[in-house]
């Protein structure tokens, strides 16, 4: 086996390639004096971080200052284009060791693989009956957003996958050596162009576009990734475990908000909705023709040949009459196959647009399983039919919705529009003043009636209309696109009991919840709470609590299959009490409600809002699943993806699988643990949990102490860091805040997190944790075995642990004290970095206590040497960066050129601190 060290000297030798393209396309577009000014400032920017020197931060500072446009934006691209090639680089390398592992001989197993979740099941002796039940039980949804601190454009994306192809196609031993020089041409070329493409968007994109950049994933990756997923489960399946027939459901699904989240996106409406839908419509539609264009070409077996079941044939003359026309009929007789796909053809190319078309995805299903099943009487039982099995496959998981759109507004949205119809129809006049026991009262009793509320829309505000409309949207889309097209509502700000049943009375006015007059249930829509401050997470249990004990609620879960969804928001809960304070309320909560719904005979799904950041609760999607309470994965988990990390995790389709394995090989094996011993499904001491209780009480009076407490914080989070200048990057259709107000309130979480990150401090991702931490580890020695053995054997604080030392890492506060000097204030700018700087260094004393190390990431030296590696890279950008704001802040007007400079930094820092952004 390649010894890591071999490994990473061959990424090495990738990066310097690359570096030298680069270095020779500088020349060519800037003359040599644009490589030298670039490897200079390099150069000064190294030397600091090994040994700095006054003299050498001088000469740096004025190397930056003197620069001229348009010398400044060429280094500026530079830097930028240096790290979209790493990240390129570092992709194919886990691609690469990837395929390393496949080749080893039997009995090496690449961790967080299938393979290895098979194998030690087969080592834990679990009986066949409870695999199947895990099986049966697993879900994992990952839920794809448009939260796009990722800047970079499809075109650039376009341009780095096809240079992630070339690199991967250098690895084939048998290039001969004209077809390495072409791939050599081939990759300058391919370079040459990302250099001379502009990243910067020209406009801020529309939610359609959003919706398109979305699809690009499903459409060149997910669509075949999902499948070969399922497809591996169950070759392993069946290698461990021969004399068991294996049942390998639907447990992998990706859904959506992009175009369905109305939170605080005015351009979210009813309209873009509807038409999101009909875009991933036509998008599987399409899919599925090409797949079965295929299929007709592999079909060729003539029935003089072969014997066709008569069901099929008498299928195949009944609908050739019913559906095509005689010139669209596959023109030989004996090809049945062929001339059953023409006319499935033909209805597929319908769907939505006459009675002919497929009315539901299961009609579709239908015509696979009839062809496979006849095809497969002529086929050894042990050799299976691959390709349309796989096609069988897709329908099950995507249908023709490709993937469920879940709606989420804010719950004061709600509420006005349930004041407004209570005193219109004359039942409260002032219905937001009740307290909350009459808000219930009052509701209860309208659920319980199966007359509507409503008078007609003209009678309603312009507001409560939309909100009419959205839910009318809802019970139509059910109509056209199925019921799996949007399954969720999910309430933002949830406070309380009545947001949720609020938006059940809205659903029963749209007629998507109906009670009949035999008192029967309908109910086509699971209501979900959003539980996002560190208040709200605390009163998660008794506001579900509450619901659970109420008839009306719980006839409605019985129609939804006695299941709940609550999400978790991570992002929110971070900017309210620190990152790890959050993560433990965020943990302590999913125990309190699991253990009350439990007694209610209610199946729980958590859904984990997590950013791609570390500040908002980012990190590999296997380490966040094991990072859970164990015993809450029983009914599966769903995840958000983000903007920021579709690109890095699903651009290419072997690091989408690589992905996608790794976290359903932690869900298996973790639910077969819970599965099999129910009564040890904690796995965690008492003391542990104790000790995480008294550390996120200081860590969260900590925090609160500087965001709060401090009346100039809120001056300096504005000026040492790029927040004003990020609302100028062409990023998100959706506005930097609430309402958009100045109140720190109403930040969204996102540009909160991106600007610390942007200025390398960084703090959502790790302040306050250290006093937390070194509060309870200073009271004995003991405490500090205590978090010692957490650490080895406590997943949840193994996590947190590690990712706050990543957040260290990647923090970088000689360069972060830069960003002070555009304080305009330098008491407050030094007060409150002084602040910063020791809460940074307690950290990291008591985190290398902690984990017994002499360096942070020691445990990964992979990450540890990508960060090292990028960092003299990032830090010019920084220094840049801070010139040019000073420039932009100091100029009444700005020139667009200065401007697009600073655009051109925020993005470039992006791409070099990735997973961070």
């Amino acid at each position: 086996m390649i010894e890591a060290k071999d490994h990473r000297s061959i990424l090495r030798s990738d990066v310097k390639k690359l570096g030298n393209i680069l270095g020779e396309i500088l020349v060519h577009h800037g003359g040599t004096s644009l490589l030298e000014k670039v490897e200079a400032i390099r150069e000064k920017t190294k030397h600091l971080r090994n040994d700095y020197h006054e003299d050498t931060y001088k000469k740096l500072k004025e190397e930056i200052s003197t620069l001229k446009p348009p010398v400044r934006q060429q280094v500026i691209r530079a830097f930028s284009t240096y790290f979209h090639l790493v990240n390129i680089a570092e992709q194919n390398h886990r691609i690469r060791r990837q395929r390393h592992y496949q080749l080893q001989e039997e009995g090496v197993i690449q961790p967080f693989s299938l393979e290895s979740a098979v194998a030690s099941i087969k080592e834990h002796n679990y009986s066949d009956e409870l695999i199947q039940k895990v099986l049966n039980n697993l879900s994992i949804e990952l839920i794809i957003t448009a939260h796009p601190t990722e800047a970079t454009k499809r075109t650039v994306l376009e341009i780095q996958k096809r240079i992630s192809t070339i690199l991967q196609e250098f690895d084939n031993p048998l290039l001969t050596n004209k077809e390495k020089r072409n791939l050599d041409e081939s990759l300058f070329n391919e370079v040459t162009a990302l250099w001379q493409t502009n990243e910067l968007r020209h406009r801020k994109p529309t939610v359609l576009d959003e919706v398109k950049n979305g699809l690009y994933y499903f459409d060149h990756t997910l669509f075949d990734v999902l499948p070969d997923i399922h497809q591996e489960l169950e070759v392993q399946l069946e290698e461990y475990f021969p004399n068991h027939t294996w049942k390998v459901p639907n447990f992998l699904h990706f859904g959506s908000w992009i175009g369905g989240d109305r939170d605080g996106n005015p351009n979210v409406t009813p309209e873009i909705t509807w038409e999101t839908l009909k875009l991933q419509r036509q998008l599987v539609i399409k899919k599925y023709e090409k797949a079965i264009v295929d299929l007709m070409k592999r079909f060729s077996q003539s029935s003089s040949r072969v014997e066709i079941s008569e069901r099929l044939i008498q299928s195949v003359e009944k609908e050739e009459q019913m559906y095509i026309e005689k010139d669209e009929a596959w023109p030989i007789e004996a090809e049945v196959y062929r001339r059953k796909f023409a006319v499935m053809l033909k209805r597929l190319r319908e769907v939505g647009k006459s009675e002919i078309g497929y009315q539901k995805a299961e009609q579709l299903l239908d015509d696979l399983m009839l062809v496979k099943e006849c095809a497969e009487q002529h086929q050894p039982a042990h050799h299976k039919l691959k390709t349309i099995r796989k096609l069988i496959r897709q329908v099950q998981l995507f249908g023709f919705h490709l993937a469920t759109l879940d709606i989420r507004n804010h719950s004061g949205e709600h509420e006005a529009a349930i004041a407004e119809i209570l005193k219109v129809v004359g039942i409260t006049e002032e219905y937001a003043a009740l307290s909350e026991e009459e808000k219930m009262a009052l509701l209860e009793k309208v659920l319980s009636e199966p007359r509507p509320l409503l008078l007609l829309e003209e009678d309603y505000s312009k507001e409560t209309q939309e909100i009419l409309k959205a839910f009318k949207m809802i019970k139509q889309a059910h109509s056209e696109f199925g019921h799996r097209s949007i399954e969720v509502y999910l309430v933002s700000m949830t406070q309380s009991s009545s947001d949720l049943l609020e938006v059940l009375v809205l659903a029963k006015e749209a007629g998507i919840y109906r009670l009949h007059a035999d008192g029967k249930v309908e109910s086509h829509l699971h209501v979900a709470p959003l539980l996002e401050t560190i208040d709200d997470l605390i009163a998660g249990p008794s506001i579900m609590k509450r619901l659970f004990e109420m008839d009306v609620y719980r006839n409605h879960l019985n129609e939804r299959g006695n299941h709940q969804e609550i999400m978790l928001g991570y992002s929110d809960g971070s900017k309210d009490g620190g990152t790890l304070t959050a993560n433990w309320k965020l943990f302590k909560a999913q125990q309190e409600i699991h253990n009350m719904a439990k007694e209610f005979n209610i199946r729980l799904k958590f859904f984990h809002g997590r950013g791609g950041s570390l500040g908002r609760g980012g990190g590999p999607l296997n380490r966040s699943i094991l990072s859970q309470p164990v015993e809450t994965l029983g009914d599966g988990v769903k995840i958000t993806e983000q903007g920021e990390v579709l690109s890095s995790r699903y651009l290419l389709e072997d690091i989408g699988y690589r992905n996608l394995e790794q976290a359903a090989s932690a869900l298996l094996e973790a639910s077969a643990r819970v599965t099999k011993s129910p009564e040890r499904g904690h796995f965690r001491e008492k003391a542990w949990e104790e000790a995480m209780e008294e550390i996120s009480k200081h860590a969260l009076t900590k925090y609160q102490s500087l965001v709060f407490g401090d009346k100039d914080f809120l001056t300096y989070f504005k000026q040492a860091t790029p927040l004003r200048e990020l609302g100028a990057l062409n990023i998100g259709s959706r506005p930097m805040s609430r309402k958009g107000s100045e109140r720190f309130e109403d930040l969204r979480a996102i540009p909160w997190v991106f600007a610390w990150t942007q200025s390398r401090q960084m703090i959502p991702a790790w302040y306050a944790a250290g006093t937390g931490l070194e509060s309870f580890a200073s009271i004995s020695a003991e405490n500090l075995r205590l978090l010692q053995v957490m650490y080895k054997k406590w997943p949840f604080f193994e996590s947190t642990i590690n990712n706050l030392q990543m957040a260290l890492m990647k923090a970088d506060l000689q360069t972060a004290k830069e960003y002070i000097n555009l304080v305009e204030d330098k008491t407050i700018a030094e007060r409150i970095f002084g602040n910063i700087s020791d809460e940074y260094k307690r950290t990291e004393d008591i985190l290398l206590q902690i984990t017994g190390n002499e360096k942070l990431l020691a445990h990964t030296p992979n990450i540890q040497e990508s960060v090292h590696r990028r960092n003299p890279y990032v830090d010019p950008l920084n220094f840049l960066q801070v010139d040019l704001i000073s420039k932009m802040r100091a100029s009444e007007e700005p020139s667009e050129e200065l401007l697009t400079e600073v655009l051109l930094t925020i993005s470039g820092v992006a791409a070099g601190l990735v997973n961070t952004g």
